[in-house]
C-alpha cells in the first residue's frame, strides 16, 4: 500500500498520459452541485465563478426547497455508487436536467443518464478514502494545469525541503486566500490519514490572523504553502507552489506534503485501510 505522496506522482502521471474531457454542462440560471466528503470542495472549484448552490447527501432536498428557481443539477461521485443514483433519481423526479462527473462510465449512477450527461476523467487503484487521482482528475479538467510540470515541481523543489517531520506532533498548513476552497481537502485528509494520532489545521494567513494561535505550542509545524509566513509559529517551513499555481497544483502539493509526514511516521492508516473497507462494505447508502 502506497504512501500519499506516492500516491499523488502517480495521479499526475495518469492526468498526463491521456487527453483530459471538456466539461461542458450547459448554461445555467441556477445550478444545483451535490457532491461529498472532499468532492465537495471538488465541486466549488469546477464551478468557480459560477451561480451555483451546493449540497451534500443529506442537504440536498431542503437545499432544493429553499432554491426553487434550480434549474439543472451535477451530482459529482468518482464511483457513482453509494448515494449517487440515489440522488440522480431523486433530480430526476424533479424533472431537473442532470450531469454527472464521475471517474466510472458504468456505474450505477451513470446508468441512469444518457451518455452525453456523463463526464469520466479516469482513475488510478488506490487505497480506501484517497480519492487523489479522481478529484484532480476533475480539477485538471477544468483547470487544464500542466500534470507533468505539477510532478516536476514536487519532485525538484518540494522533495528537497522535507524535513524530519517525526520532530513534531501538530502541523499547520496556511495557503493563499484564493485556495480557501480546497482548505477543507486538507483537514480531511489529516483526519483520514492520521484520525487523533496527529493534529492537522489549515488556514488562509488571513484567517490566521484572527486568533488561532493563542496557544502556542513548539511541536505543531508551520507549513505555509505559497504564503509568506514571518510572524506565526515557532516552528516554519515555507513550501513553494509552482509559478501561476491554479487549484490542482494547490491540492497536489498539499497532498504531497501531508503524504511525506505519512510516509515517516507509523503506518496507521496502512493497518486500519482493509478492515475499514470491510466495515464500509456493510454500511448502506439510502
Amino acid at each position: 500500500m502506497k504512501n500519499l505522496n506516492e500516491v499523488v506522482l502517480d495521479a499526475l502521471d495518469l492526468h498526463a498520459s491521456y487527453r483530459l474531457p471538456k466539461l461542458q454542462f450547459g448554461r445555467s440560471r441556477l445550478r444545483l452541485v451535490v457532491a461529498s466528503g472532499n468532492a465537495l470542495p471538488t465541486g466549488g472549484v469546477v464551478f468557480q465563478g459560477e451561480r451555483c448552490v451546493f449540497a451534500d447527501e443529506g442537504q440536498y432536498p431542503s437545499v432544493l426547497r429553499a432554491n426553487p428557481d434550480v434549474d439543472s443539477a451535477v451530482v459529482i461521485s468518482a464511483s457513482g455508487e453509494k448515494h449517487a443514483p440515489v440522488i440522480v433519481q431523486h433530480l430526476l423526479k424533479r424533472r431537473l436536467p442532470t450531469c454527472l462527473l464521475t471517474c466510472s462510465a458504468t456505474s450505477s449512477a451513470a446508468k441512469l443518464l444518457p451518455a452525453s450527461r456523463v463526464f469520466v476523467t479516469r482513475k488510478n487503484d488506490e487505497p480506501i478514502t484517497y480519492n487523489t487521482s479522481t478529484y484532480l482528475g476533475m480539477m485538471l479538467a477544468r483547470t487544464r494545469e500542466n500534470p507533468a510540470r505539477i510532478k516536476q515541481h514536487l519532485l525538484r523543489r518540494v522533495k528537497p525541503l522535507i524535513p524530519d517531520f517525526r520532530k513534531f506532533a501538530a502541523f499547520y498548513l496556511m495557503v493563499p486566500a484564493r485556495f480557501d476552497l480546497v482548505r477543507p481537502m486538507f483537514i480531511t485528509k489529516f483526519d483520514e490519514l492520521f484520525g487523533p494520532r496527529l493534529v492537522g489545521r489549515c488556514y488562509t494567513l488571513e484567517q490566521t490572523l484572527h486568533a488561532k494561535t493563542v496557544v502556542p505550542w513548539d511541536k505543531e509545524l508551520f507549513l505555509s504553502l505559497g504564503v509568506e509566513n514571518e510572524h506565526f509559529g515557532s516552528k516554519r517551513l515555507a513550501i513553494p507552489l509552482p509559478e501561476n499555481a491554479g487549484f490542482a497544483a494547490m491540492v497536489a502539493t498539499g497532498y504531497y506534503v501531508i503524504g511525506q509526514i505519512q510516509q515517516q511516521f507509523p503506518p496507521w492508516f496502512m493497518r486500519s485501510a482493509d478492515s475499514y473497507a470491510r466495515f464500509q462494505k456493510n454500511l448502506h447508502f439510502g
